[in-house]
């Protein structure tokens, strides 16, 4: 376990603000020196506490999102959970509701490749019990649009004044090989150094920075960040799913997406229609509010929670069981 002190989360926000900032604009917003910024990254990075991720919009790609959920027997669901973080397609990757039940988020391109996975894999997966599967429709808060930054110590001038470098909203571009190399590359390191991705795509250092630039501007390419589970300031994640009247589901979702508990949350089909993860302290503070803040929202029907109690998988990070 890597501890964070004050200094490190004020980087791991502004990383949540822009994942590819230098360091010394960094170091400007945070005021301190940015070789004080470098070494903290590189433990932080070393120490697997924290990892910036280059992950392309579903929407804008056309790749279908699932929230797919698998009720297990206790002592086959961590083999599951790790079976499914080592694919490439998975993320958000959990064990919930005291391990009997393993959720996952499942994104592809090809339909029939989902379907391999929800339809023919996971139910016939010994000591799987049943499986139900929730497409995203529309994503209120979370991912490429709106990155994590509700919670942090950061105000909101050290906020403006990072992203005012990041690149206007623009067409994407139509991908080449280069392109898809970078983003490859990305995949496994967001702050791959310009240069080292000029040798690896076998270009120039001012094409990368060119394309970097265009594959953001067009929603191509975001950056995560991904957190180690026991590094996080709030601990206890919960799945929430909502049952929502369909007059009040758009109210309900925008609701949800102000709510500084929620980092994601996002309209599905099934017998719930309102999917969110919620960060708490603590049982007690998930308790108050789920009694006034979701109690408030409009037109909700029905609600179901599932504590998470292992993450074994983040936006591209595999965490196995220690």
């Amino acid at each position: 376990m890597v501890e964070f002190d004050d200094l490190d989360r004020g980087l791991l926000h502004a990383l949540q603000v822009d994942g590819r900032a230098p360091f010394r604009r960094i170091a400007d917003v945070l005021g301190v020196s940015d070789q004080t910024v470098a070494r903290r990254y590189a433990r932080l990075r070393s120490g697997q506490a924290l990892r910036v991720i280059g992950v392309s919009d579903p929407a804008v790609v056309g790749d279908d999102q699932w929230m797919v959920r698998a009720r297990c027997a206790p002592d086959a669901a961590p083999e599951i959970a790790d079976a499914l973080a080592r694919r490439p397609d998975t993320s958000w990757i959990s064990l919930n509701s005291g391990g009997t039940e393993v959720a996952c988020s499942l994104r592809s391109s090809d339909t029939a490749a989902a379907g391999e996975v929800l339809l023919a894999k996971l139910p016939r997966t010994p000591r799987v019990l049943d499986v139900s599967a929730h497409q995203v429709l529309h994503v209120f808060y979370g991912g490429a649009n709106e990155p994590f930054t509700k919670i942090g110590p950061l105000d909101d001038g050290q906020v403006a004044q990072l992203s005012e470098h990041l690149p206007d909203p623009a067409p994407a571009p139509r991908l080449d090989d280069v392109d898809r190399r970078i983003l490859r590359s990305l995949r496994a390191d967001g702050r791959a150094a310009v240069e080292d991705l000029a040798r690896e795509c076998g270009t120039s250092a001012s094409t990368v920075r060119r394309r970097l630039h265009e594959l953001r501007a067009g929603g191509l390419l975001y950056l995560d960040v991904d957190v180690a589970p026991d590094s996080h300031e709030l601990p206890m994640r919960t799945m929430l799913y909502l049952s929502v009247l369909p007059a009040d589901l758009d109210a309900a979702g925008r609701a949800l997406a102000a709510h500084p508990e929620v980092p994601f949350a996002a309209a599905t089909t099934g017998r719930t229609n309102v999917y969110a993860s919620v960060a708490s302290p603590d049982a007690p503070a998930l308790y108050r509010y789920l009694t006034t803040r979701v109690a408030a929202l409009p037109g909700v029907q029905g609600i179901e929670t599932a504590p998470v109690i292992r993450t074994v998988k983040a936006a591209g990070t595999h965490y196995p069981a220690r």
